[in-house]
């Protein structure tokens, strides 16, 4: 459906290679021939495209293991195509597919159909993680060897949560057995009841019924304890609590296989931002929560509690969030705002270095996924972003490749942009692009 621009060889002169596979930090080139860095050559191949990346900064392709793609069954609100020009617009070039879709993925055909879906698209890599539970209800086990076989590189129930303790001990096991993880939606549905935002003292000025942290903290230490008793390796998804924070920090001291991520919205944001009347903007699941929750989740990024960024890009469309906070769907979008968000808050303001920041989008991910780590080295798949972190930009939304608006950032002013995206070797989203070229 698109197509990158494509020359066999790439010349990117004079970036500051941020490598944190390799701890390396400095000015120099890069030379991508045939979809893989290669030595700077003598004398360039006469169909080598340059590019001047001067005050730019080459990263590995980030990699986002939390992303809704919408289709089948919500092509309204995205699709396949629409995603993936999002993720290379906002700098990644590998995301993780969700599987609740309608309907949920969760047969090996579904697999390989997104898988072919994504070829055709041929713009980033789309890893598939579908269901823990047969159609994401919870009470049978989907046949994991066979997803994993079809290219399952995790599996999830994500938006809801494996209740059954049993189940979820089973799939553990079953996902060390296989080398994947099980990442789980940590919320009691029957604790969280009708919330829709933190419950706390905002949410009753406001009026809103709210979603206590305890809902998702009594799945999180049940979730660590099944990991600890079966050995296998749980990833909890969009944490938000203080209380999960800790209880992640210290199932990592003991031993427990145990990973989290954070999202650019929960890192940025409280409870006390929530505007009553834009649903589309601010509802989201798990919610905002208090300034104390916000500051826990970002010292227990900088402390390496938390291992990675995920956008848990959410998109919807217009007229199903124009229902008010009561009737709206939970979720926002983030593809295209991650790195903006990310960097501003962490590294512009001092309080992270950029080789780690760019850990959380790379090697992060890719460790808890059980995948090679990334890096700007000779003989690695050229997945490089180009990042304009000087220019200051405006989230302006009616300008994303998603087909969603429902940002909370709209209007914020941001430092932190890819600038430009390669996958594979293919560029993929360049200055002033809307569209790759034909």
């Amino acid at each position: 459906m698109f197509w990158a621009v494509m020359h066999s060889s790439w010349y990117i002169k004079g970036a500051r290679i941020v490598d944190p596979a390799s701890g390396r930090d400095e000015k120099g080139d890069l030379f991508v021939h045939n979809g893989v860095f290669a030595e700077v050559p003598a004398n360039l191949p006469a169909d080598c495209g340059i590019v001047e990346a001067a005050g730019l900064v080459a990263v590995p392709g980030l990699i986002d293991l939390h992303v809704h793609l919408r289709e089948p069954g919500n092509e309204a609100a995205e699709t396949v195509a629409s995603a993936c020009l999002a993720a290379v617009r906002g700098g990644f070039t590998t995301i993780v597919a969700m599987p609740n879709t309608n309907p949920p993925m969760d047969t090996p055909e579904q697999v390989r159909n997104l898988a072919a879906k994504a070829a055709a698209v041929n713009l980033c890599h789309v890893l598939p993680a579908p269901c823990v539970t047969q159609g994401r209800a919870g009470h049978q086990m989907a046949d994991l060897p066979a997803l994993a076989r079809a290219g399952a590189v995790a599996f999830t129930d994500d938006g809801s949560t494996v209740g059954d303790s049993a189940i979820l001990a089973e799939a553990l096991r079953q996902g060390a057995s296989l080398h994947r993880p099980i990442m789980d939606h940590a919320l009691d549905p029957k604790i969280a009841g009708h919330g829709v935002m933190h419950e706390g003292a905002r949410s009753a000025k406001l009026g809103l019924p709210g979603i206590s942290s305890e809902a998702e903290n009594v799945i999180v230490a049940r979730n660590l304890a099944l990991a600890g008793e079966t050995g296998g390796a749980v990833h909890i998804q969009h944490l938000s609590t203080r209380e999960s924070v800790a209880l992640i920090r210290d199932a990592r001291r003991k031993g427990i296989r145990a990973s989290a991520e954070l999202t650019p919205h929960h890192l940025a944001l409280t409870d006390d931002d929530i505007v009553a009347d834009r649903a589309d903007r601010f509802k989201m699941n798990p919610p905002l929560r208090s300034r104390a929750d916000r500051d826990a989740l970002q010292e227990g990024l900088l402390d390496g509690t938390i291992a990675c960024f995920a956008t848990d890009h959410a998109p919807h469309t217009a007229e199903s969030k124009a229902r008010g906070f009561l009737g709206a769907p939970f979720g926002i979008i983030g593809l295209e705002t991650a790195i903006g968000v990310t960097f501003s808050t962490l590294v512009s303001s001092g309080r992270m270095r950029i080789l780690d920041w760019v850990a959380r989008w790379t090697t992060g991910p890719a460790a808890i996924l059980g995948l090679p780590a990334p890096r700007l080295a000779t003989g690695y798949p050229a997945d490089v972003t180009l990042v304009d972190v000087e220019t200051p930009w405006e989230v302006r939304s009616s300008s994303f490749a998603s087909k969603s608006r429902n940002t909370p950032f709209e209007g914020w002013t941001l430092r932190g942009r890819a600038a430009y995206t390669f996958c594979a070797g293919r560029l993929c989203h360049f200055p002033n692009s809307t569209t790759p070229t034909p």
